[in-house]
């Protein structure tokens, strides 16, 4: 005679949800304040050497402020009226200065946005070498703008420089790339694309990379050429990399100071003479800080307004 046995009920404790369920509410794999206290180190970090100065800037900025002096009086705005005020001692020698810096930024930006993507779709193709160049274009970046300047400066020599030495093989005669004008600028653009290029070569390589190849199979099946796939595809692909990239180089670009202070000494005159060097000699040298930072201050809202109109300019809209 067979028996047969009934499974008994099931509870909730051994039902495969319930148990784990029960369980997960019982372990708890991290305190509420773990992800802040992980956070920590860097917001300390940043409100120490980012956020904390920027504030203080603006404090010293309110101030007739001599690091060398134990009394720093309140002005108010005064330092900021003077800026705008064509009477003032200091107005030519900001806005000139802030001339000069729009012109190398003006001047350099272009270079360094085009130049170094022509050189990424290149670099993006399969060939031998590939590696090796890719090591080589973004070799220069890696020195110190110490060693650019010191390299430059002989290279452009009037007299010794290897520049017009070769410039000399066809006849050229000597060209004072740091004495005359315009080609004291084509001396700080030049030095500074080719010491620069390497960063946005790599930073469009890692754009290119992530736009799928399928998208160029099926441009090439519906007969579109080269042009067609940069326009239509290669393009549109880095739109989020080219808002990257031009705002860097911009904000870069308008912060320029050591190539002109180390090769061209802000001449021939006073003309490569950049926003930032007029601020470091006002500050550094005529001690003269709520000044200087009232003048970054005016700087930083014309680059902040920059960078907005380059990112609604290049911001994807949807089609309507």
């Amino acid at each position: 005679m067979s028996t047969t046995t009934t499974p008994a009920p099931a509870t909730t404790a051994s039902l495969p949800g319930a148990g784990g369920a029960r369980g997960a509410g019982k372990l708890r794999l991290h305190h509420p304040l773990t992800p802040y206290v992980m956070c920590a180190p860097y917001l300390i970090l940043l409100c120490m050497f980012v956020l904390g100065p920027a504030v203080y800037g603006i404090w010293i900025s309110l101030h007739d402020w001599d690091f060398m002096l134990p009394q720093k009086p309140f002005v108010g705005l005064q330092n900021y009226v003077d800026l705008t005020d064509p009477s003032s001692v200091i107005f030519q020698d900001f806005w000139h200065g802030m001339r000069a810096t729009a012109i190398f930024t003006v001047a350099s930006v272009p270079f360094l946005v085009l130049i170094p993507l022509g050189i990424a779709i290149m670099l993006n193709r399969r060939f031998k070498g590939r590696s090796f160049f890719r090591a080589v274009i973004f070799a220069p970046f890696v020195l110190g703008i110490a060693v650019i300047g010191v390299l430059f400066t002989y290279l452009l020599d009037a007299q010794f420089g290897l520049v017009n030495g070769f410039l000399g093989l066809f006849g050229i005669p000597p060209v004072g790339w740091a004495q005359t004008q315009p080609w004291a600028w084509v001396a700080l653009v030049g030095m500074t694309v080719w010491w620069t290029l390497g960063f946005n070569t790599v930073i469009y390589l890692a754009g290119l990379q992530e736009i799928p190849q399928q998208n160029y199979e099926a441009a090439s099946l519906d007969g579109a050429g080269g042009w067609g796939k940069f326009v239509h595809i290669t393009i549109p692909g880095l739109r989020n990399v080219l808002v990257f990239t031009i705002t860097t180089t911009v904000l870069a670009s308008a912060n320029m100071f050591g190539q002109s202070y180390l090769v061209t000494k802000g001449g021939p005159g006073d003309s490569t003479r950049t926003a930032i060097m007029v601020m470091t000699e006002e500050g550094l040298r005529n001690f003269k800080m709520g000044t200087a930072s009232a003048m970054s201050y005016v700087l930083a809202v014309f680059l902040g307004l920059v960078s907005v109109i380059i990112f609604l300019a290049l911001r994807e809209r949807n089609p309507k």
